[in-house]
């Protein structure tokens, strides 16, 4: 169990950064002091909050009595004497290193001795601002992204005297609050600004130097990077000085090549404001643009883990989540080709008689590997980390051979246990429905079944065996994510979780063991109601119906799913014969007495049961041919053993997906819109 128990939380800096941390930590649910200097300070902060979730009210992104929660978690003061009893203090004041170290050095005085200490510094090192305190062991880099609200990523830094508990409490502290953490060393501008700042800067001097004027530039990065605002844009929302500021301390920390470009330097010495943006793009340039900045980008992110600052998958997600890429900068060096993205590296550190990274010196006929499965031997434990977070961890072949390889890699350790964990806000959401749109289109069945059938052989290794294994599932478990679940030996899950089969909706069935594991962990009455209506559980409903083995808070989390990964061989599960309690017996009645048929027909009565009232309706919105093929899987599989059960699934999917519900079903997920489904005759 971690020493460090973080239940309470305090943001110091009443400002837009500020307050959009005490924002987020108050949407999750959790108690927020936000502290300033003085009482309009804080009054101001208060404010901003108040103004954004009313803004969420009005765009319908909370109900009026959750906006009156969030901002019921949040309280303010510039009393600090009232941080002494908080668990996890987080600065987030003015951009300079004299002013942190003068707070930094107050927490010290006013927290308590257990108390971690977070530093929001996008500028400075970690061990910088730390060394002030009585006690740098408890100092956390945690570098949130504007507007630290609505943007998950947070860079979490440890430094060279941190404590490896106090750094994976802060970890499990930035899950709690819904955020996204990557890790990086205590190094100048971390992961993303190391080349996110030097990308804007490198714009700037394409301009300076008369390759390309400011539209044609700004034109040119979209196209090239797919992304919404171009690099001045980005500069005119942020602050053009602050853009200024960022260079000039990477290049005044590492080398002049990411010191800020002169253009720039004399555009805010000039007050000029904010960038004109006007003027009609020179396509004709576009390329000569393009080639820079991804130059530029490809030597940095490959400098970066050259260092060891930052990993291939890290500085990836960095760019998917924290700066809305479509792709993160391996994603693209992998696209254009390793030997291409080379030779554009080479052309701006030759310029600036840098070296090129090995990662990408020596190319060849490659692809540089990108783990979106990972496995690490953590507290004497084997885990495997789902590592998509930006795509929900969906499951696609590439994933599924991954996992695999994971997994065997994972029973030779000779570890006693193997936990399945996830970064991001789910588990894992499912799997790539545009993988089996794109395959039925062209009337391709047998790349679906290849899937399906790799990945029910993959999910059949994780049961039973000397290595037991725990799904840790801390966010969002829908479709494949619940039968991956399913198929391990114990499933613990935070409160955050939530667990789906969302299958029927879409016009085809669970094909990953879900018609036959499901009934075995919480009886075939339960499993038909969550299978039919594709209802979502929550964690406590979860472990109240046997679908979770045990709930527990993010700060426990890793260790409870230890003590369940250290249990041995696990001896199999009875299928429940009785309904868990009170609370599901109507559900369980309806779902033992009465056939989809009867259902569909509306010859099953509700009896006045809210509960079972709410599935008829759900259920009318399915596809009938997959209530149909579901009930038949589960009906049939109920007298199996479960070998068997699971090999009769996989031969129904070609009924299943050759039907036509099931392409207008998942067309309709991808087009967001209702599938209109036919009325098939039983299966």
């Amino acid at each position: 169990m971690n020493r460090y128990d973080i239940r309470t939380y305090a943001v110091i800096g009443a400002g837009n950064m500020g307050s959009g941390i005490a924002q987020k930590i108050a949407t999750e649910g959790l108690p927020v002091v936000l502290v300033d200097l003085d009482d309009e300070k804080v009054a101001r902060g208060l404010g901003i909050i108040r103004k954004m979730v009313d803004q969420g009210v009005e765009r319908k992104v909370f109900r009026p009595e959750r906006a009156e929660k969030i901002l019921g978690n949040i309280s303010g003061t510039s009393d600090w004497s009232k941080l002494a009893e908080v668990d996890m203090v987080i600065e987030a004041v003015f951009e300079d290193l004299e002013v942190k170290r003068r707070v930094f050095r107050r927490l010290g005085e006013v927290c308590k001795r257990d108390a971690i200490l977070g530093t929001n510094t996008s500028s400075f090192l970690v061990k910088d601002v730390a060394e002030v305190t009585l006690h740098p062991e408890r100092v956390i880099g945690l570098h949130f992204f504007y507007h630290p609200a609505k943007n998950r990523l947070v860079e979490v830094i440890g430094h060279e005297d941190s404590d490896p508990d106090a750094f994976d409490a802060a970890w499990a502290a930035m899950e709690a609050t819904g955020k996204t953490p990557i890790r990086s060393a205590d190094a100048p501008g971390f992961v993303v600004n190391r080349y996110f700042v030097p990308w804007v800067n490198e714009a700037v001097r394409l301009l300076g130097e008369g390759v390309a004027d400011l539209p044609t530039i700004e034109a040119a990065a979209k196209q090239a990077f797919g992304v919404g605002m171009g690099p001045f844009e980005l500069m005119n929302v942020t602050g053009v000085p602050i853009s200024l500021h960022a260079a000039n301390s990477l290049g005044k920390s590492l080398h002049p090549f990411y010191a800020a470009g002169e253009a720039l330097v004399e555009h805010v010495e000039s007050g000029k404001g904010n960038w004109s943006l006007e003027g009609e793009a020179d396509a004709s340039k576009f390329q000569v643009v393009a080639d820079r900045l991804l130059g530029v980008t490809f030597y940095v992110a490959a400098q970066l883990v050259h260092e060891g600052v930052s990993t291939v998958e890290d500085v990836d997600i960095g760019a998917r989540v924290g700066l809305r890429w479509p792709h993160g900068p391996f994603q693209m060096i992998n696209k254009i080709g390793v030997e291409r993205a080379a030779e554009l590296a080479s052309a701006i550190a030759d310029k600036w008689h840098l070296d090129v990274p090995f990662l990408i010196a020596n190319p060849g006929d490659r692809k540089i590997r990108i783990n979106l499965v990972q496995f690490e031997e953590k507290g004497g434990l084997a885990v495997i980390r789902f590592n998509r977070p930006d795509a929900l961890n969906a499951l696609n072949v590439q994933v599924g051979v991954q996992l695999l390889q994971a997994i065997e890699r994972a029973r030779v350790t000779g570890l006693p246990g193997l936990v399945l964990a996830a970064s991001g806000k789910a588990f894992v959401a499912g799997a790539d429905v545009k993988f089996f749109v794109e395959n039925l289109e062209k009337d391709a069945f047998e790349p679906i079944y290849h899937f399906a059938r790799v990945g029910q052989d993959v999910y059949r290794t994780l049961s039973g065996k000397r290595q037991p294994s725990t799904a840790r599932v801390q966010g969002l478990c829908l479709g494949g994510g619940t039968e991956l679940a399913l198929a391990c030996d114990f499933v613990v899950c935070s409160p955050k979780a939530m667990f789906a089969l969302p299958e029927t909706g879409i016009g085809i069935v669970p094909g990953l063991g879900g018609t036959q594991r499901l009934p075995r962990r919480i009886g075939l009455p339960l499993a038909k109601w969550m299978i039919y209506t594709g209802e979502f559980v929550s964690a406590a409903d979860a472990v109240e119906i046997g679908l979770a083995d045990a709930r527990a808070e993010f700060r426990e989390l890793d260790a409870t799913c230890a003590s369940f990964s250290l249990r041995g061989r696990h001896p199999g599960r009875t299928a429940p014969s009785a309904a868990p309690s009170t609370k599901w017996q109507a559900l369980w009645d309806f779902f033992a007495q009465h056939s989809v048929e009867q259902i569909l027909s509306g010859t099953a009565p509700a009896n006045g049961d809210k509960m079972v009232e709410r599935a008829i309706k759900r259920i009318a919105t399915k596809s009938p041919h997959a209530l149909y093929a579901a009930e038949k899987l589960l009906n049939d599989g109920a007298r199996m053993e479960l070998d068997a059960g699971l090999d009769m699934e996989l031969d129904a999917l070609k009924v299943v997906f050759l039907h036509a519900d099931a392409l207008e079903g998942m067309k309709a997920l991808l087009e967001n819109r209702r599938p209109a489904f036919r009325q098939p005759a039983q299966v």
